[in-house]
């Protein structure tokens, strides 16, 4: 943005778009808005969605033959890229936009696909069966047969306001954002208001915090904003580190100028002429996206000194962390971007009255950050018009496990959890629904029959659950619980940051009590199984005293899901213990492999491939497991064509 031409939109935008109310634009202005949104077009524009997990799913390579495409066929076309709708499981998504005709997405794209979908739309024919939908737009002429985006439950059940421009937009052109209402908010807000009213309007539209705790946004600010001093912090918590959650990436992969424009006002509003974006390091598309989008945001005139002649400064860094799950506590977040080990320190004081450098610091989830502009935008009133009494506004969840469709979507807060389950489309057909979990290794786990718990802070508080960051998980037949929490127990015994006792020896040692029960014994009499199920007996203790005496949140949540499985699935914790029987079958130590005898034809490819040499027998005769050796790493039941292995 460094040449005459961006200067004069720059200057048009500010002239004539972010001052004004969007009701009273002339119609030259709005027809220009035309063009920059990309509804009025003279030439087909191919949009591709590149994220980090459409990049998983091969979009680096359907771009590729997209542009060999254009350059065989020597096309004049306009190659777009935009981040993601949240669809994760029919990535890669490409979207085909040609004069007069709507825009339509297609998903599941391979590079064998492009030509047939591309010779089909550019000589007015949609592949239906690989379409996905179309958009509406009152200029263009609708595709038959190819139903509309806005009707396809998935997008009709949400209410996506944080996600509005995912997946629509460029986010690399600061264009595209300003000409949907983008950096108004801030424009407003600059104009209009002081930073007090800033802090009052957050309070009454009701916003909390959607970190997990739920803490009152606007309340927060202030405490930081009564603080005499000379200098104050914001800081953006975007260290997405639950296992299983993407929230925070498609955000800032698909839209990062909303996050920086949320950002600068919530810095106005408590007086900080600092922030900081703290993402991990090794999200190398997030952190490529967002420096870009900062570095436009200087160069238009949003960031630096004297912000649209307001007197105000702002300054925006992107702070790249280790990727340490305890930084996402607040003062261990705060310790990491002074240059220190991220270790949680002792509240009071909390980091409103010291914090960053000693200074007054607000710490704020990147999606509470995500809905200042709207809410300024918009007003309180209508703000406050979505979501329950005590809880406001939307919600959106990352939906992983044994969902059939992987997938984030954004819903009103006061949707019930069951709804979540019809997002994710439930499980694989053949396999049977066994619990939801919510909130990743600190979470917990909902049963089929309390589903029916509206998504409210309050009210899944209530019911032994909470919201977390969003990550949910939805788990199966297949699932074994005490195998899942096994892995939890792992995960934050890794990531515990040893400062306090009860959570680093706590976790470690529940960890080697979880690990007992889902092994075989060395032996079968029953003062082993006593010590296993005085094992059991202490993991509840165990969880009860770290849960209570550890330092920060970490620890004290960890515990969560072994108090909840315990309650919910205890018979599969006995299970483990007394028959040493994993039903679903995934604790392999307690797998013993048998063989068919009436299907098994002698072919000898389970005994070749047996580590332990388990398997005996003679060629074209059935084959026999030893059971004393067998270790049940189940390589006989891959290797044998017959489907003759099987196990208990």
């Amino acid at each position: 943005m460094d040449n005459q031409d961006n200067s004069n939109i720059i200057k048009f935008f500010l002239e004539n778009v972010l001052i004004n109310d969007p009701s009273s634009y002339p119609k030259n202005v709005e027809d220009r808005l035309e063009v920059f949104r990309r509804n009025r077009i003279s030439k087909p524009i191919i949009y591709i969605g590149i994220t980090s997990s459409s990049v998983c799913a091969g979009a680096l390579k359907v771009k590729g033959a997209i542009e060999e495409y254009i350059s065989e066929n020597h096309l004049d076309l306009e190659v777009v890229t935009i981040g993601g709708l949240g669809l994760c499981s029919n990535e890669p998504l490409i979207d085909v936009h040609i004069p007069g005709k709507n825009r339509v997405v297609f998903r599941k794209v391979s590079p064998n696909d492009i030509q047939p979908i591309l010779d089909g739309v550019l000589n007015q024919y949609v592949p239906a069966e690989m379409a996905l939908g179309q958009y509406r737009h009152k200029f263009h002429e609708p595709w038959q047969d190819v139903p509309f985006l806005d009707e396809l439950p998935f997008f009709k059940e949400q209410n996506r306001v944080i996600l509005s421009n995912c997946g629509v937009i460029d986010p690399n052109n600061i264009f595209d954002y300003m000409a949907r209402g983008g950096y108004s908010a801030l424009a407003k807000t600059i104009r209009n208001h002081t930073y007090d009213e800033i802090c009052t309007l957050v309070e009454q539209s009701g916003l909390r915090g959607r970190g997990g705790g739920g803490y009152p946004t606007g309340t927060k600010w202030r405490k930081a904003l009564q603080v005499s001093t000379d200098q104050r912090y914001m800081i953006c918590n975007a260290d997405e580190s639950d296992p299983g959650a993407f929230v925070y990436r498609l955000l800032m992969e698909s839209d990062p100028h909303r996050i920086i424009e949320g950002l600068i006002i919530s810095s106005y509003a408590i007086g900080a002429s600092k922030a900081f974006i703290y993402t991990r390091n090794s999200n190398s598309l997030t952190v490529e996206r967002l420096e870009q989008a900062i570095s436009t945001a200087y160069d238009a005139g949003f960031l630096g000194h004297n912000i649209l002649e307001s007197g105000f400064n702002i300054d925006i860094v992107v702070r790249k962390g280790p990727g340490a799950y305890v930084c996402g506590e607040e003062t261990a977040l705060i310790r990491s971007i002074e240059g220190k080990r991220g270790m949680p320190t002792v509240k009071p004081p909390y980091p409103t009255e010291q914090g960053l450098f000693g200074k007054p610091t607000v710490v704020n989830n990147i999606e509470t950050i995500a809905n200042i502009s709207s809410i300024i935008l918009n007003g309180v009133q209508w703000y406050s018009s979505i979501g329950t009494e005590t809880s406001k506004g939307t919600k959106i969840f990352s939906i992983s496990g044994k969902a059939q469709n992987i997938c984030a979507v954004e819903v009103s807060m006061g949707t019930p959890l069951s709804k979540i389950v019809e997002f994710g489309g439930g499980v694989d057909i053949g396999r049977k629904f066994k619990a939801l979990h919510i909130g990743g290794p600190s979470g917990f786990t909902a049963l089929p029959n309390e589903l029916d718990v509206l998504i409210d802070f309050d009210k899944l508080k209530e019911a032994g659950l909470v919201i977390g960051s969003g990550g949910i998980q939805v788990l199966d037949d297949s699932v074994c619980i005490v195998d899942m929490v096994k892995y939890f127990m792992y995960f934050i015994q890794k990531e515990s940051c040893g400062k306090c006792i009860p959570c680093r020896e706590g976790s470690r040692r529940m960890l080697e009590i979880l690990q007992n029960i889902s092994k075989r014994p060395l032996n079968e009499n029953g003062h082993n199984t006593l010590e296993r199920f005085k094992g059991v007996i202490h993991l509840e203790s165990l969880a009860e005293v770290m849960r209570d005496t550890s330092l920060c949140g970490l620890g004290q949540t960890a515990p969560n899901p072994v108090l909840r499985t315990l309650k919910l699935f205890r018979d599969e914790y006995e299970e483990h213990i007394f028959d040493r029987k994993c039903q679903a079958g995934v604790c392999r130590d307690l797998r013993t492999f048998y063989i068919d005898i009436e299907k098994c034809t002698g072919c000898t490819a389970c005994a070749k491939k047996c580590p332990t040499n388990a398997i005996i027998g003679t060629p074209r005769s059935p084959y026999f497991v030893v059971e004393d050796k067998c270790i049940g790493c189940g390589i006989c039941e891959e290797v044998c064509k017959f489907s003759a292995v099987y196990f208990k």
